[in-house]
């Protein structure tokens, strides 16, 4: 029995005898510790707290036989298409964007918009996801639709570090072949992540209604230029200027499938056919900047990410159903470039499960790079937690479990066969573990999962709401399935001669 230590003055918390995950513990076997919260904070770690003389008992969790671990990040998500889970598959990425983004459907209702961002992130928690970073498009842009997923953050719990996605390029203008292969009548149904909006100053608003309104404990803001293909000179400077004023993280798509990479190449030939040669030389690179996807990254790119500090945010669920390719995982851990992880859209991932996350980035690492690496389990697990928060500029708050961060956790039962026996806690979270044994978890020192329910808000209530706003929905998105349709025999079209196009790399496995 450790020799106790007295609990610290002013502790609300006392989680006693779990498996603790700090940094400095061994990942494989982590020491039994308790840790002491006050409210919002973590105080302490030690082998063993004890009561001082007439010291009043704080809430006390006996978590023998759990694990608690920081809670994960889920650095790359869109909720605006959280209805759309398991609507698709094996669809090409340019594809994939005309059934599932926001300018192909109708303006959305106040309810859906609220209905959907509660349910992606109670989906979010239950996983042991504590923080989430929402690229959000709201097409065409409404004040309101702002103010009700904002509101429906904050009554779900779930730190949120939120970014509006926006481009001023016309997402016809950005994919290859898309102009030549379609007639001109089509022209007008084709779109991307972000369309501009008309007359309207996105960026603006966001700055005079987000930036220099009241800050929250666990609301946090970015900024979202979808990809840079899609957006102009001028519009990234704003971006980074911005940025660099209110010490924001800015999130933007890159390389995510050929076709984007192909564009580069297409049309960037004084910068080398580089979109990050062209961000270098624009100014748009250093530890602000997260590049979600990087499947198509060249190695000379790698090395100027690594230079300059900027990150990756790695999405291996959705990169595979869209036919997107391998990312160079191992490539970037060895030049050591920061890598997050996401679980991006429900209609192209489909779970916000950071577990099938970690274990896709495990195997896509040992598979796409047969060299020796760092172990992809330990890499999996840091990417998932620090990674993230490192790129949200919140590496100071969240994602470790150490005095003076944030009380966002995450309690396992080991009492689970995942679990059984207990030969490497990193290796079993990453390659066994789905999630069936997140018991409790905790967002900025409240509960808000307990024993296996969300307790922060009524899951049946958002349930019932979820299957009031359906109908439209599908409604919707069965006109939309009709349009592609119509349009497929040109969109085929397209995608040949992208699959054909020589982009000097590759990332996708090819019949020999």
């Amino acid at each position: 029995m450790p020799q106790s230590t007295p609990l610290p003055e002013g502790t609300t918390l006392w989680i006693a005898n779990a498996r603790v995950m700090t940094p400095d513990t061994d990942w494989h076997q982590p020491a039994v510790a308790d840790v002491a919260i006050r409210d919002d904070m973590i105080l302490g770690v030690a082998p063993a707290y004890g009561l001082r003389p007439g010291q009043v008992p704080p809430e006390t969790l006996d978590a023998r036989g759990h694990l608690v671990l920081p809670g994960f990040v889920n650095a790359h998500y869109h909720s605006h298409d959280v209805l759309a889970k398991g609507t698709l598959e094996q669809v090409p990425l340019e594809q994939w964007r005309l059934y599932a983004l926001p300018a192909q459907y109708p303006p959305r209702s106040k309810e859906e918009l609220r209905a959907r961002t509660m349910l992606g992130a109670l989906e979010c928690l239950r996983s042991g996801m504590t923080t989430v970073q929402d690229m959000l498009t709201l097409y065409p842009f409404d004040p309101e639709h702002l103010d009700t997923v904002i509101q429906a953050y904050e009554d779900v719990g779930i730190r949120v570090v939120f970014a509006l996605q926006y481009g001023d390029r016309k997402g016809l203008d950005t994919v290859p072949f898309w102009k030549d292969v379609f007639p001109p009548e089509y022209h007008h149904l084709l779109s991307s992540a972000a369309e501009p909006e008309k007359k309207f100053d996105l960026l603006d608003y966001f700055e005079q209604n987000c930036l220099k309104g009241p800050t929250h404990s666990r609301r946090h803001w970015a900024l979202g230029p979808s990809s840079p293909e899609r957006c102009t000179t001028a519009l990234m400077a704003r971006t980074m200027d911005m940025a660099k004023r209110y010490d924001l993280p800015v999130y933007s798509h890159i390389y995510e499938s050929k076709g984007m990479a192909l564009t580069a190449r297409q049309e960037l030939g004084q910068y080398g056919g580089s979109l990050i040669r062209r961000l270098h030389a624009e100014g748009c690179l250093g530890p602000q900047m997260n590049f979600a996807h990087s499947v198509w990254l060249a190695p000379d790119e790698i090395e100027i990410l690594a230079e300059t500090g900027a990150g990756t945010v790695l999405n291996p669920q959705g990169n595979l159903k869209m036919q997107c390719g391998l990312p160079p995982i191992k490539s970037l851990m060895r030049a050591g470039v920061r890598i997050g992880l996401g679980c991006d859209n429900c209609s192209c991932s489909d779970a916000q499960n950071m577990y099938a996350a970690m274990k896709l980035f495990s195997l896509l690492a040992v598979v796409s790079d047969l060299r020796k690496g760092p172990p992809p389990a330990m890499e999996a697990l840091k990417a998932a937690t620090e990674g993230g928060a490192e790129g949200a500029r919140l590496g100071h708050l969240i994602g470790r479990i150490a005095p003076g961060y944030k009380a966002d956790l995450s309690i396992l039962d080991l009492a689970d066969p995942s679990f059984v026996p207990l030969n490497s806690v990193a290796r079993q979270l990453v390659n066994i573990e789905g999630g069936r044994a997140v018991r409790h978890v905790m967002v900025d020192g409240n509960w808000v999962v307990r024993d296996r329910r969300v307790v922060s808000v009524d899951e049946a209530a958002v349930f019932e709401e979820v299957e009031a706003i359906m109908p439209t929905f599908r409604k919707d998105f069965d006109a939309i399935t009709k349009r592609v349709a119509t349009l497929q025999p040109w969109l085929d079209e397209a995608q040949e001669k992208m699959d054909a196009a020589d982009v000097g790399i590759e990332r996708l496995p090819r019949l020999r």
